[in-house]
């Protein structure tokens, strides 16, 4: 079993914005990158950090509806890839996108199963969301805090330390 890279608890969507951009240091061509969690989890404001961080041009937001939404980025070659696989049936529908996993940096929301054959190197960020109940408002508003765990999988992740 691979052992996490790291595990932190992030406790609001700024934070979430922050982590994407420390992430985004050590993106380059060819990474993948599959974003696990529930609706609302953070996957999306977490990829916004990341293309702060990689200076992606154009507005990052949830490619719902279009599927996958590419980035050109300042002042370098490499675009970021921005998929979200909800919608989704099968592995071949992303297939179907041909997109291009070894030039580009790739995002993928709601990936998990779907990737598999895609690369022998992945990154998971996995983003748990909590309902924790804040004692102070009576349980009227939830905790923001969410639980992310960045795992990599083959040699690309290997030394790689956040």
């Amino acid at each position: 079993m691979t052992e996490p890279i790291l595990e932190l608890q992030v406790r609001d969507a700024d934070e979430m914005h922050a982590l994407g951009i420390r992430l985004a240091k050590e993106f380059r061509a060819g990474d993948l990158v599959i974003l696990i969690g529930p609706l609302g989890a953070g996957k999306t404001t977490l990829t916004r950090g990341i293309g702060e961080g990689l200076r992606a041009i154009g507005n990052v937001s949830s490619p719902t509806f279009v599927i996958a939404r590419t980035h050109k980025r300042e002042d370098s070659s490499v675009p970021m890839v921005h998929v979200d696989a909800y919608r989704l049936g099968s592995a071949d529908e992303l297939d179907d996108l041909d997109i291009d996993y070894a030039n580009s940096i790739v995002l993928v929301e709601w990936g998990k199963g779907m990737l598999d054959g895609v690369s022998d190197d992945w990154l998971e960020i996995e983003i748990a969301r909590e309902s924790f109940v804040n004692d102070e408002t009576s349980g009227d508003e939830d905790d923001e805090t969410r639980e992310v765990c960045i795992t990599g999988y083959g040699e690309r992740w290997k030394a790689v330390t956040f």
